[in-house]
């Protein structure tokens, strides 16, 4: 499993014109699951976002984790990041695991944050979504 995370002072997902999730303070997380990929990587994952010492404190700009905070987690499944530029310029996705199994395993990583204290909003799986969010910092994570 990939994910990318991005410290946030809001995002938002929509879908067909129409707002699916949206959080204030918190994260952005985007989700590619592979082939191959287990229930034990998406307990991983789901561990080390919860984990994440990307937010302030009074003592240092990035020091305790978004539970700390109050934050919550807006979870975006995107097969894309599965992709595999390496044979020239179009994106093959032949690791991306099948949209069943995908599915399954994004549910179940954010089943698994949600039980380690960060509230989860998500996006549609298998939809085309607009996704809006304010970086702050910027920060991103590629984990």
């Amino acid at each position: 499993m990939r994910a990318v995370v991005q410290r946030v002072s809001e995002a938002a997902v929509h879908v067909d014109g129409r707002e699916v999730s949206r959080i204030s303070r918190g994260l952005l997380v985007l989700v590619g699951v592979e082939q191959g990929d287990t229930e034990r990587e998406a307990e991983k994952l789901a561990a080390k976002v919860a984990k994440l010492r990307i937010f302030p404190d009074e003592h240092k700009p990035m020091n305790v984790d978004v539970r700390a905070v109050a934050g919550a987690a807006l979870v975006v499944s995107q097969f894309t990041l599965c992709a595999d530029t390496s044979r020239g310029n179009r994106p093959s996705f032949i690791t991306a695991a099948a949209p069943e199994e995908a599915d399954r395993l994004y549910e179940l990583f954010c089943s698994f944050l949600g039980e380690l204290g960060v509230p989860v909003a998500t996006g549609e799986f298998g939809a085309m979504m607009d996704v809006e969010l304010v970086n702050d910092g910027p920060v991103t994570i590629v984990l």
